[in-house]
Parts: C-alpha cells; structure tokens; sequence
C-alpha cells in the first residue's frame, strides 16, 4: 500500500477485502446487492482458461506417442471417466456428466492455484494501476482467489443443486419426483408427508451449503496463512525474512496438495449428487 506502511491488521483487513461494486468494504456477509468485481474477474477469465487448455488439447490430440500437455489431460480424462462411471450408472447422462466433471475440476484447481501467487504480487499491480487513474490505492482492494469467496463456491453449489433438481425430473419424471419428496425416506402414509418432504429439502439444503462450504472454508483458511506469512518478511529483521521465506515455502508446498484435494473433493461431489438424483429411495 502507498503512503505510511499499514500496521498488521491493516494489511490483513486489506488483503482480505473484496473490490466490488461500492467501492466500499463490504459490511455483511450476505449482502445482495455487492457484487464482487474482483471474483467475478477471476472465476470468469480462469473459466475461459480452463475451456481454451481443453479445447486446445482436444485439438492437438494424436494416436501416436503423446506430448506432456496431452498426457497429463489424458490421465485426468481417464481418472474422471473412471469415477463418473463407477458413480453415475447411465451411460447417457455420463456423455454430459463427465466432462462436466473434468471441466470443473480444472477450473477450480486453478482458480485454487491462485493462492500460489505472491500475496502482493497483483494486489501492488493493481493499486498502481488505481492510482495511476487518480484513485487511492489504500481503497484499491483486490482478491485473486475466487474460490476463497464464499459467494463464488455457493454460486457453484446451487449450480450443482440445479443439476441435481433436473435429472430427478428427467429420470423419474415429475410425478415420480413429486411422489419421492412426500413419501421417503419414512413411507407413504399421509401423516408422514409433511416429515418427508421436510427432511428431502434439509437435505437438499445441507448437500448446496456443506458443498460450498468446504471449498470456501479451505481456500479461505489457505489465503489467510499466506497473508500472515508475508507479515514476517514485513518486520524488516533477518530472522523474519529468513522466517517469511521458509515458512512460506512449506506451506506453498503443502498447499499444493491442499488446492488439488479440493478440486478433486469438490468434483467427486459433484458426481455423488447428480448420481444420486438417478438414483430412486
């Protein structure tokens, strides 16, 4: 940040505030009417991404001995064909299913992979680029991981949730759907319909939320490490630069494990659910 340097919770408050819409910090956490410009950039630009690397390997893909760049796709090919098989029995809904699945995983492993960049890195571009119109660049906020946002993992969830509410239609029809939300899990007496369709909506609910969730409370704990990490090398001693860079590099290493647990967990739920819905109580 330009002008005197921050105290440390500045800085973090700083780094942990979305650029949105107000130009403000956000004060709730559910606010409708804020839109996270800054989540909104990266989820969409790393999206694009994700569909371009698809697209090119799908291009350059050759029967002979592959590339690295193709190897590596084939193996995760193969790795989500595997899964969404053993998961989701209609070969039908795994021609749409599975690269769904693929396309997801990619995506948020590098939305994730974000979290690697120095914590400054594009924060200091971008208060540059904010002053450089004549802002101030203690106002110039800016995240870079999107799925550290709980709006952008929720937002994913409920897409997930929409999946699911449609092949429960799809597969057994909207009377079958209908019969299944008032008659299980505890049987088709009529006093039992209201607990019924109770309990089919806590879950419902609990599959979108617990799925959002996670992802977000991960990505959001891993952010705040970093961040706190980068205050060592802030307090201008040998011991804390020597303490910034080692400490920084284990967790980066860990965290590399972490970012791709989570896209795979997040994908594999993704498969559970919509498995689910084909599947009848």
């Amino acid at each position: 940040m330009a002008g005197n340097a921050p105290t440390a919770s500045e800085y973090v408050v700083h780094h942990l505030t979305h650029l949105n819409n107000t130009g403000h910090a956000q004060k709730n956490i559910v606010d409708w009417s804020v839109i996270n410009l800054d989540t909104m950039f990266y989820s969409l630009s790393i999206g694009l991404l994700t569909v371009f690397l698809l697209w090119l390997a799908a291009r350059k893909a050759t029967s002979g001995v592959p590339g690295r760049f193709q190897a590596i796709v084939e193996l995760l090919v193969d790795m989500v064909a595997d899964q969404a098989k053993g998961i989701v029995h209609s070969a039908e809904s795994r021609r749409f299913v599975a690269p769904l699945a693929l396309t997801v995983f990619v995506w948020i492993f590098l939305m994730n992979a974000m979290d690697l960049l120095p914590v400054d890195l594009l924060p200091r571009v971008w208060e540059w680029i904010y002053a450089a119109g004549g802002g101030d660049p203690h106002h110039a906020y800016q995240r870079v991981v999107a799925t550290a946002d709980l709006s952008a993992t929720l937002g994913m969830s409920c897409g997930v949730l929409l999946l699911c509410l449609w092949y429960n239609v799809k597969i057994k029809g909207v009377s079958g759907w209908v019969h299944e939300l008032f008659t299980a899990p505890f049987g088709a007496h009529p006093l039992l319909w209201p607990v019924n369709f109770a309990m089919q909506i806590i879950e419902f609910l609990a599959k979108t939320i617990s799925h959002g969730m996670r992802l977000f409370g991960n990505m959001y704990a891993g952010e705040l490490i970093f961040i706190l990490i980068a205050l060592l090398g802030s307090t201008a001693t040998v011991f804390g630069f020597l303490g910034h860079v080692v400490a920084g590099t284990i967790w980066a290493i860990f965290h590399i494990l972490i970012i791709t647990l989570q896209a795979f967990i997040f994908m594999m739920l993704t498969l559970v659910y919509i498995g689910q819905a084909h599947e009848g109580h």
